[in-house]
């Protein structure tokens, strides 16, 4: 991890920070529809205003800056771009993420741009969204437009964000935007989500073959909850919903035996050649072991679960088990062979408090050591990985859990005007990359390199 060819950065999304979610004609997602509903989200908080980053981006910048990473990972809200999903490009909204990619270039960070962060145009959801095959053309005309207005500065390109959750929490369990719940909807999602990336990596090789372009997905080995025939089948079916029906399609150019007739029905002749894209890079992003239950509350007969109890737990109920990162790294490169990976994001979420103007979230810091050996254990046994992105930069808006939980190494006030305050885990973070990135400067100096 101390390569020359391996990057640092940090990540964030848009809905989840940027707030004005009216401001310079950006239209509705179906984020702002979903947290209009009552009790959809837990604390009863909105994205609306979020942590204003987009009024307060060169103060965000700066801190990142100032964190020591050489990358900043963010997300393009499509509405703000496309107010209707397609037609005329709003050019107030796209002068918003020229000023940040101008604004990172200017602090000497490198700008990722992910053209999907779950915030669809209400517009799109209005024809059907992800159900409906058309959104492959609109999202790569959306993202032919981004593309062509950063190009020229951006080189690192992010097609969707975690396919995974689209396709079960949104439409399956129902508890994300657009609140769906239904098995034939949610295969059609997970199908014309990865016949996107497959467009979309052409589509932007099309405007140059020089982009470095890929898609993020979550990584995370799945367990059944009990030793019963009844759990082991819900682990089969929650490992190819969320692993398997995107990682085998995109590998191996089939869908996992489990659901392969039934997926093939969304199947048109050459969509498995298009999803098998040459991606530069696969994005992982990781942050637990999952324990399968079967269950009659979904559609497909199975969900997740609590993690046994002898596991220490972040404020997500999430287990902390870094040799889990470990496994699914490895098991990875075994299933699909030697492919360039970056870790999109990975981190933890813990309560958090404010004393006397100092946030000392040990816990978080331990999390960051013993998953980052782990990443290195992986790593030592041959899988390549060239990137490590913290998640998340801020405290944000954590989708169905509003602002309740916090994942960010810089705190957000929310009841004090927004004010940011970096966390121990920021100067943790802060002083390991001063001493790897530093030594590496040192070492390009001496070398001349």
């Amino acid at each position: 991890m101390k390569s020359s060819s391996f990057i640092w950065g940090t990540a964030t999304s848009s809905y989840q920070i940027e707030g004005a979610v009216t401001q310079d004609g950006r239209g509705p997602s179906i984020w702002d529809t979903f947290c209009k509903q009552p009790e959809v989200i837990q604390d009863g908080t909105n994205g609306d205003i979020a942590c204003d980053h987009y009024n307060r981006f060169k103060q965000d910048v700066q801190l990142i800056k100032d964190l020591g990473v050489e990358a900043y990972r963010f997300s393009i809200a499509w509405p703000r771009i496309f107010p209707q999903g397609t037609g005329k490009l709003n050019a107030q909204g796209m002068d918003f993420y020229n000023r940040l990619t101008d604004e990172l270039l200017e602090k000497g960070l490198q700008p990722w741009v992910t053209l999907y962060h779950w915030d669809l145009p209400q517009a799109l959801q209005d024809r059907g969204g992800w159900t409906n095959r058309d959104i492959v053309g609109w999202f790569c005309d959306y993202a032919e437009a981004v593309t062509r207005a950063l190009s020229d500065r951006v080189s690192h390109f992010i097609l969707l964000n975690e396919p995974s959750v689209t396709t079960f929490h949104a439409h399956v369990e129902g508890v994300h935007a657009p609140r769906i719940s239904d098995k034939k909807a949610a295969l059609a999602v997970t199908h014309h989500q990865n016949l996107a990336i497959g467009q979309g990596f052409s589509t932007l090789k099309s405007v140059s073959d020089k982009l470095i372009v890929g898609s993020s997905y979550t990584l995370f080995p799945i367990r059944p909850a009990h030793d019963t025939p009844e759990s082991r089948h819900a682990r089969d079916v929650m490992d190819c919903l969320w692993n398997r029906n995107f990682f085998d399609a995109l590998n191996k150019g089939e869908y996992p035996e489990l659901f392969r007739k039934e997926l093939n029905e969304f199947c048109h002749p050459d969509d498995m050649k298009i999803i098998q894209a040459p991606l530069d890079f696969i994005g992982l992003q990781h942050y637990t072991p999952a324990y399968a239950y079967a269950v009659d509350t979904t559609p497909v007969g199975a969900n997740f679960g609590p993690s046994p109890s002898h596991f220490a737990l972040t404020d997500m109920g999430w287990a902390v088990d870094p040799s889990a990162f470990t496994e699914c790294l490895v098991d990875f490169k075994t299933r699909y062979g030697d492919k360039n990976l970056i870790i999109t994001e990975n981190g933890a979420a813990f309560p958090d408090q404010m004393i006397n103007g100092t946030i000392n979230d040990e816990d978080r810091i331990s999390y960051f050591q013993t998953y980052l050996a782990a990443l290195e254990k992986a790593m030592d046994q041959g899988v390549r990985v060239t990137g490590y992105f913290i998640w998340s930069f801020l405290d944000n808006f954590e989708w169905a859990y509003g602002l309740s939980k916090r994942f960010g190494v810089v705190y957000v006030d929310y009841k004090d005007n927004l004010k940011r305050v970096p966390k121990n885990s920021y100067y943790w973070w802060q002083s390991r990359l001063e001493k790897l990135l530093g030594n590496e400067n040192e070492r390009k100096t001496r070398t001349g390199t």
